[in-house]
């Protein structure tokens, strides 16, 4: 067993300038990092909401290890024969009983196992079962599994990601806002040695309103008017962090930024 791991997690894919600036750039990214586990959110990755079963295999194929998500996933139907049968992609692990899919899953790389749960928020979202409690009663189970264990918080508050994060700490190797499609810069390492960021960014078009045409985010506030938000289509930028890892303990070593600007 290594000494310490890398994992390379990369956030909220968004429409077709999102894919093909990750299905181009994984790969080197990948080497770049010398990534072991790869965590994608690709609950975007559809025309903006949700995601199909050939996105999934083109995002596997690209290299990632897990497929995570959020409150967008319900909206692409197709997918939900996946969500039962594919145990690497997950939806927020808090729906209630009933719901289709699973939250979360174990993967094994150079003879590491690593678990990655997915929750979901409840501060201006949906009224899920609690996230906190949800969380601590699956981690009896993972940690007795695993040491290395990752955690996307799909959740739109800040304040709430935080206390996570800090509930978590010492439990888990990593706690990671997704949702907001903006980074944030505030990686860091908590006190019992959870990493910790409020949000990875998205994978998404760059000159856009997080991600989505400017026209028309433009319209919805000057108007007020429910229209529907269409994926920009210019070059994207890819967004995440890099996570180094204990193999024995599951503790953080470091956590870094990633932003690759794509041409296409």
């Amino acid at each position: 067993m290594p000494h310490s791991i890398n994992a390379l997690i990369l956030g909220d894919l968004v429409g077709q300038a999102g894919c093909r600036a990750l299905f181009l750039a994984l790969p080197g990214l990948i080497k770049k990092y010398s990534a072991d586990f790869v965590v994608v959110n690709g609950e975007n990755a559809s025309g903006g909401f949700g995601l199909t079963p050939d996105i999934f295999e083109k995002i596997l194929s690209a290299g990632a290890h897990v497929v995570t998500s959020g409150n967008h996933i319900w909206q692409q139907k197709d997918i939900f024969p996946l969500l039962d049968s594919r145990d690497i992609l997950l939806r927020p692990h808090n729906y209630p009983k009933g719901s289709p899919g699973h939250g979360f899953c174990v993967v094994e790389n150079r003879g590491v196992r690593a678990a990655v749960l997915n929750l979901e928020g409840r501060e201006r979202m949906s009224n899920l079962l609690c996230p906190f409690t949800t969380a601590k009663d699956v981690l009896k189970r993972l940690r007795q599994e695993c040491r290395v264990i990752l955690v996307d918080f799909h959740a739109e508050d800040a304040a709430e990601k935080e206390a996570l994060g800090l509930y978590l700490d010492g439990e888990v190797s990593v706690v990671f806002g997704t949702h907001t499609h903006v980074a944030t810069a505030d990686e860091r390492i908590l006190p019992a040695g959870t990493a910790y960021i409020t949000d990875i960014g998205m994978t998404g078009a760059e000159d856009s309103v997080i991600g989505f045409s400017p026209e028309l985010a433009v319209r919805r506030s000057l108007t007020q008017l429910p229209l529907k938000p269409e994926p920009a289509d210019t070059p994207a930028c890819v967004s995440g962090i890099a996570v180094s890892i204990d193999a024995q303990n599951g503790k953080a070593l470091s956590i870094e930024r990633v932003s690759h600007r794509s041409l296409v």
